[in-house]
């Protein structure tokens, strides 16, 4: 390095220098991306490194610390200040008032939520079988990871009304910019959709005050559902303590959750029967199968990543495996191409349940569809039972066979399927 410039350091081709537009941002990195390697580039001016290589992720996500952080959050002007967006000590203090709710045992509280959602798609699907009616799988899935979010936030089942207001979350995700560092501006049209969930939103607030006895009345005062408080009572509790807890952090916090608490589990499902469509030995090994079930998740999780790019960014100058990283420098984790490295994954293209479990220990930072480090995902383990216990439910009483073509992946903020996902669902005999 001469001057501190990202070119510099990529010069003598051991990592490959290029500049690219008008392209989109996946067939970029499909392009630069060299197993092993880190890859410099320049893109609308700014100097950029994809990160896929196993040891490179673990330096960045797992070990990074607050060395790389989150800039202006592609998804801001959707969750606010919630979880995700936040950064520093608003979310270290904002992810420990919830994180008890969403791992270990925390999770058991929701198991009676997950069950009855379940059962509402069971019940949809018998009757679709009995009259030979074809389905939309990807409609009936989001319907209920929409419904096992929405009672585990208010402990109160979903009706269509609500339904209809919360999903119109997919087309917001939809409008936001996929390249880091895009406009975080949504278009005009999406802004009514946003005011219809808000208002959605904010009329849960003011029903959950209404039934805990109204504002201000302590949180011993609160009545609870069968397994304790939901999260709604627990930020509500917090609010009358803390006063960084305003009605809008309560949105942007309760906004955050529904959409991790649905986007990815419902793409992930529907990336599941795509694949299990295409491999019926697979769906027929798996009824009935708990551990085959985590395993076909486990392996369509690694093909399609639904937080398939994670960006980070160096505020400072850096090293990273003996490469200056200048200060300003973005870093594009790809989940994506990760899980394709041919010498983690052999025949990586190859949808292949058997790596789950591994045999062996996966390296450090092989395999995070939900990421790794002190930013994972909160959520993981409710996303992995909700979708082992809907999945489960189904593939044990149902036989499924698609009867439409399959839409392509859409790489936008997230990695989803284009359009529905029609299928002939029968009963097992």
């Amino acid at each position: 390095m001469t001057d501190g410039m990202l070119p510099d350091f990529l010069d003598d081709g051991v990592v490959t220098a290029w500049t690219a537009s008008g392209a989109p941002l996946v067939d970029l990195l499909r392009r630069a991306h060299a197993p092993g390697r880190l890859t410099g580039f320049r893109r609308g001016g700014r100097a950029a490194v994809l990160v896929t290589a196993p040891r490179h992720v673990h330096q960045v996500l797992g070990v990074g610390g607050d060395r790389y952080v989150k800039r202006s959050h592609r998804a801001r002007p959707l969750l606010g200040d919630g979880m995700i967006t936040a950064t520093g000590e608003a979310w270290r203090s904002q992810r420990r008032l919830l994180q008890a709710m969403f791992t270990g045992r925390g999770i058991q509280r929701w198991e009676h939520h997950l069950a009855e959602a379940a059962a509402r798609v069971v019940d949809r699907w018998a009757e679709r079988a009995r009259r030979g009616a074809p389905t939309d799988i990807a409609e009936d899935v989001q319907f209920f990871t929409v419904d096992t979010i929405w009672r585990s936030l208010t402990d109160r089942p979903l009706d269509r009304e609500t339904y209809v207001d919360l999903a119109a979350v997919q087309d917001i995700v939809a409008a936001l910019p996929t390249d880091v560092g895009g406009a975080t501006a949504l278009p005009p049209e999406v802004g009514s959709a946003i005011a219809a969930l808000d208002e959605r939103i904010l009329r849960a607030l003011a029903d959950a005050r209404v039934r805990h006895g109204g504002g201000g009345t302590g949180a011993g005062s609160r009545e609870s559902g069968p397994a304790g408080p939901g999260v709604l009572d627990r930020l509500l509790d917090a609010a009358e303590t803390d006063p960084a807890y305003t009605d809008r952090l309560i949105r942007d916090e309760l906004v955050t959750l529904l959409v991790a608490g649905y986007e990815s589990s419902a793409r992930t499902l529907t990336w599941a029967f795509v694949l299990l469509d295409a491999h019926p030995e697979v769906m027929e090994r798996a009824a009935g199968d708990a551990r085959a079930v985590e395993a076909v998740l486990s392996e369509t999780l690694r093909l399609y990543p639904t937080g398939w790019l994670l960006p980070r960014h160096s505020p400072a100058d850096e090293t990273l495996d003996g490469w200056a990283i200048p200060a300003g420098t973005d870093l594009l984790v790809c989940p994506y191409l990760t899980h394709r490295d041919p010498e983690v994954w052999p025949e990586p293209e190859t949808f292949d349940p058997g790596r789950f479990p591994a045999r062996s220990p996966l390296p450090p930072g092989a395999y995070l569809p939900f990421g790794i480090g002190p930013r994972a995902c909160l959520g993981t383990r409710f996303a992995m039972r909700e979708m082992e216990v809907l999945l489960g439910a189904l593939l044990s009483r149902f036989t499924v066979e698609t009867t439409g073509p399959v839409g392509e992946p859409v790489f936008g903020i997230n990695l989803r399927p284009a359009g529905p996902l029609h299928a002939r669902v029968r009963e097992r005999t």
